[in-house]
């Protein structure tokens, strides 16, 4: 899609903020106003607009695309988003720990143990953690807990939870980073941890780094969304 607008603005609107330009409002793929709750946000997306040239290139529009996701998505098909969020709980990454090397033991000790701690404390949902990769069934009062923290949220921030949980493998890390517990580099360091051991002692191929510069920028583009949407 090409550029054929010049100029580009914040507006604020009775239902929220709006991004209009050349006067004409914003909208999502779904054809639905692009609105979102926050001055600073609804800023932030009109830079992402202004930054555009000849052509726009949705990639480079990360807040857009997640405000959209909220708007098109998230609001009109919650009780499934909610679902599959609350989902990873069951085998959730830092409940899985190995029983060898004892540095990568020791890691994920030192790096998962206190979020797990943390989500007991936060939540009240205590965490079966196991070696191997062998499912172990989480207690049914916890998954509860967990499942009405998402459903808690609201659809700009749920959004953000759904694609930090995906990118990171772990809905206690994503809850961690929309509580502030941690912030987008711990949060993508957190969920790499088993990755970052193995390059370490091996090195990376392209393909895995490119996958990896990928899932840091989607946990970064939702920790910066969740910053604007209370800024």
């Amino acid at each position: 899609m090409r550029r054929i607008y010049g100029n580009v603005a914040k507006r604020r609107l009775c239902a929220g903020w709006g991004i209009a330009l050349d006067g004409k409002a914003v909208r999502s793929p779904g054809r639905r106003e692009l609105l979102v709750p926050s001055e600073a946000l609804a800023a932030a997306i009109a830079g992402e607009w202004e930054a555009q040239h000849r052509e726009i290139r949705p990639a480079t529009m990360p807040l857009t695309r997640l405000a959209a996701t909220a708007i098109d998505c998230t609001g009109p098909e919650r009780e499934r988003i909610v679902a599959d969020v609350a989902g990873y709980a069951g085998t959730d990454l830092v409940c899985y720990r190995a029983d060898h090397p004892p540095a990568l033991v020791a890691r994920q000790q030192a790096m998962w143990q206190p979020l797990v701690d943390w989500a007991m404390l936060r939540y009240d949902a205590p965490l079966a953690v196991t070696s191997g990769v062998i499912p172990r069934a989480q207690p049914e009062a916890t998954l509860r807990a967990l499942a009405a923290a998402v459903a808690a949220e609201d659809d700009f921030r749920l959004t953000a939870l759904s694609v930090a949980t995906a990118a990171g493998g772990s809905l206690v890390i994503a809850l961690a980073l929309i509580e502030g517990r941690l912030d987008a580099a711990a949060a993508f360091a957190a969920s790499q941890l088993d990755e970052s051991f193995q390059i370490e002692a091996w090195g990376e191929d392209a393909e895995a780094a490119e996958r990896r510069r990928a899932l840091a920028a989607g946990i970064a583009a939702a920790a910066r969304f969740l910053a604007l949407l209370k800024a």
